[in-house]
């Protein structure tokens, strides 16, 4: 039986009093509440919600709002972006700043400086306008700068109040998501109202109930130059294996895309399919038998797969709270290495490690329009009064996604889904690494 789905009702602050000072085309252009998009594409179980009296889950569809709960000539806003950089942040901070400044007027908007530890008590702003972002898309990175880890909520609310802040978007991944959640559920225990909107921005692509992260298309495009250089460099030598890590902490979208992309590796390591590196059907086992068959091979690894070849070693906790891995790439390096140093022929390996590449790069366009998209559909969702969510992406939809969907719910790739399937046939490796059948 499928799991229960979350609730996606939107909290909201109260009754939207103010009239939009939006000029639209006509009224077909507001999103009306009850325009939803479902959650489930497929025919049968909406049929079945339908014949068992119940409405199938949906999202409400983002989109500007005919009356606001803000009233924008006296409403500030602040931006945070959080965690590691991604492509597309500053893209996503141009379009903050331009819709709430042009678009609405409000009377001040703030970005604070460092992620969340920017929100310690005194804090740390600096104010925006068009003016100072216009310019920063040409660059990777984020102006505002960042960090990981949070700082007491309470302190986090009680600078938000300190310095007047009506909306909070707080830029991040899942970690930044959870926090914000904390910040909205500590907001409505006071009473206040500040409407908390996040958007979802991580290259592992793995944000619960969001297709697609902005940053992650650039990641892919960034990444697959990397595959290519690795097949370049080991198709280039006697006996030569391109050994590529990609990040990918949990979930292996960015490895399993990146491999489609290139169709030049010959494997694909991911965290939510484990594998041995020994014995026959092993890794090093369909290396070498890659090795003898067309003389060279490319390796595509996910930081957090393999994580059981590190059994028994502690590596602590990072600023986050998440358990720090076991570095797979020099892992599987060695391995290689000391494996066919017995060997007649040995091996030439290339070890590309573009993590940092990957993260700085500056959004392609792709990315930039998604992220500007998401951008806008957040500060029409924050002037709506709405609250504790973040802006999703859903077929093809943008979408409002309450923080509390999120509780319990991870966003892996499926070992038996359509993607790794594509991953499979497009590097032929087996379906299991390490679990070869023995001949009957």
């Amino acid at each position: 039986m499928a799991a229960a789905l979350p609730d996606f009702v939107i909290p909201r602050l109260g009754e939207a009093r103010f009239p939009t000072p939006l000029q639209v085309p006509s009224r077909e252009t507001f999103a009306e509440d009850h325009e939803r998009v479902l959650v489930e594409p497929h025919l049968a179980p909406v049929a079945a919600a339908f014949a068992a009296g119940r409405e199938p889950a949906s999202f409400e569809i983002a989109g500007p709002r005919e009356r606001l709960f803000f009233e924008p000539a006296r409403t500030r806003a602040a931006i945070a972006t959080c965690g590691g950089i991604s492509p597309g942040l500053n893209d996503v901070i141009r379009a903050l700043v331009g819709q709430l400044a042009e678009r609405y007027g409000v009377a001040e908007i703030l970005g604070v400086r460092h992620g969340y530890n920017g929100l310690a008590a005194p804090g740390t702003m600096m104010v925006l306008t068009p003016a100072i972002v216009d310019a920063a898309p040409a660059r990777g990175g984020t102006l505002l700068g960042t960090s990981r880890g949070t700082p007491p909520i309470a302190e986090i609310v009680d600078t938000l109040v300190a310095h007047r802040i009506d909306l909070f978007f707080p830029v991040g991944g899942d970690g930044t998501l959870r926090g914000a959640l904390e910040i909205a559920e500590e907001i409505a225990r006071r009473g206040l109202e500040i409407a908390v909107v996040g958007l979802p921005k991580t290259i592992d692509n793995d944000i619960p109930w969001v297709r697609r992260s902005f940053g992650f298309e650039t990641a892919v495009r960034t990444a697959s130059e990397s595959i290519r250089s690795a097949f370049n460099e080991a198709s280039s030598v006697r006996r030569g294996v391109g050994l590529v890590k990609l990040m990918g902490r949990n979930a292996g979208y960015l490895a399993a895309a990146a491999t489609l992309a290139t169709g030049q590796a010959d494997f694909c390591l991911i965290p939510e399919c484990p594998f041995s590196l020994d014995g026959a059907g092993g890794l090093l086992d369909l290396i070498e038998r890659t090795l003898d068959r067309k003389g060279f091979a490319v390796v595509v690894v996910a930081e957090g797969a393999g994580q059981e070849l590190f059994a028994g070693e502690q590596f602590g906790l990072d600023a986050s709270g998440n358990r720090k891995l076991g570095d797979i790439g020099v892992r599987l390096k060695q391995r290689i290495e000391s494996h066919f140093a017995r060997l007649p022929g040995g091996v030439s390996i290339k070890y590309i490690d573009p993590s940092y590449l990957v993260r700085s790069a500056a959004a392609g366009t792709a990315d930039a329009l998604h992220g500007s998209r998401l951008a806008q559909g957040a500060v029409h969702a924050a002037m709506s009064g709405r609250t504790g969510m973040l802006i999703g992406y859903w077929h093809g939809q943008i979408t409002h996604v309450p923080l509390t969907a999120l509780r319990g719910q991870v966003r892996r790739v499926n070992p038996n889904g359509e993607l790794w399937w594509n991953v499979i046939e497009s590097t032929g490796q087996p379906l299991a690494i390490g679990a070869e059948p023995t001949p009957g």
